[in-house]
């Protein structure tokens, strides 16, 4: 009996190593394509933040801190006096955390709602909401930027209707303001937030909200306490695919805000423009950039490690 129990463990383990390196070679193209499309390009960024600028544009192979030393401190006109804080970009880096902040809120605020309501259709219309969530995002993002700036204009067709039905009495100016680009952040992103909040509610157990209706407990209270810890994980996951990608936008800030809401990703699209551009500056901005949002995951990571060590 022993040397049978033994040559079928010895069977099993042959068995998972075959199993694991199957697993290991399917994984292997995708790995591939990360590695090229993702960890190459940020490697290459890296190398860059660390170049020197060349006068006609493009870079010197030639290493220094410059591009860094730039960002956070201001050695005048010459380079000559002594350094002190350059609060200019840091303030951009503050005004786009702001906005991407303010746009996930939003979001959160309208893409709840709506995924709560997707989520407690019939099983059979709720394909056809997500259709209707999704169908304007087929198409092209500047597409749909140049569109909300034409509807929002001074002399479009949101300031024509509520002219015509008598609400105001002279056109609301939005472009270039600080909710222009709201409204841009908002409309890009909105699904990101409603789809990882959907399929979070639509595998909630209902029964567990009644059964507290039954206790007497008040819609707040059930949502509060029973609804929203269950579906903590699409929350999170629908505020971090908006915040993250709103942080680095450019074409919201470009063609809704104008120069008075200059963002990182304004900031970073025109270091690489022209012989007058900075690659090196620009490319240390991204990394700050990516380094910021990296803190913020990491730091969220350890919370959610400790918080399910600590039940």
């Amino acid at each position: 009996m022993k040397s049978q129990s033994n040559s079928q463990q010895n069977n099993i383990v042959p068995a998972n190593a075959t199993f694991h390196n199957q697993k290991n070679k399917l994984l292997l193209p995708a790995w591939l394509v990360i590695g090229f499309f993702l960890v190459v390009p940020v490697l290459m960024m890296l190398v860059y933040s660390f170049l020197t600028k060349e006068f006609r544009g493009g870079v010197i192979w030639e290493f220094s801190l410059a591009a860094y030393d730039q960002f956070f401190f201001d050695r005048g006109l010459f380079g000559d006096e002594p350094a002190k804080i350059d609060w200019t970009y840091i303030k951009i880096y503050g005004r786009s955390a702001l906005q991407a902040l303010i746009a996930t809120l939003l979001c959160l605020v309208i893409g709840f709602p709506t995924a709560y309501y997707i989520a407690t259709r019939p099983v059979r219309s709720r394909p056809l909401w997500v259709f209707l969530i999704t169908i304007p995002y087929w198409v092209n993002l500047l597409i749909r930027t140049v569109s909300m700036k034409f509807l929002i204009r001074d002399n479009g067709p949101l300031n024509t209707w509520l002219l015509q039905a008598g609400i105001i009495d002279q056109p609301i100016h939005l472009i270039n303001t600080n909710l222009a680009v709201q409204l841009g952040l908002f409309y890009s992103y909105l699904p990101f937030m409603v789809l990882p909040i959907y399929a979070s509610i639509e595998r909630f157990d209902f029964s567990l909200s009644e059964a507290a209706a039954d206790l007497y407990a008040s819609r707040w209270t059930t949502l509060r306490q029973i609804i929203l810890p269950m579906v903590k994980p699409g929350i999170i996951a629908g505020c971090i695919l908006v915040f993250v990608p709103s942080l680095g936008a450019f074409l919201a800030p470009d063609l809704l805000g104008g120069a008075k809401n200059f963002m990182i990703g304004s900031l970073i699209e025109e270091q690489f423009k022209g012989n007058a551009g900075n690659w090196p500056f620009g490319a240390a901005s991204s990394m700050i950039l990516l380094i910021i949002v990296l803190l913020v995951l990491l730091i969220y990571a350890r919370n959610e490690s400790h918080a399910q060590g600590a039940r």
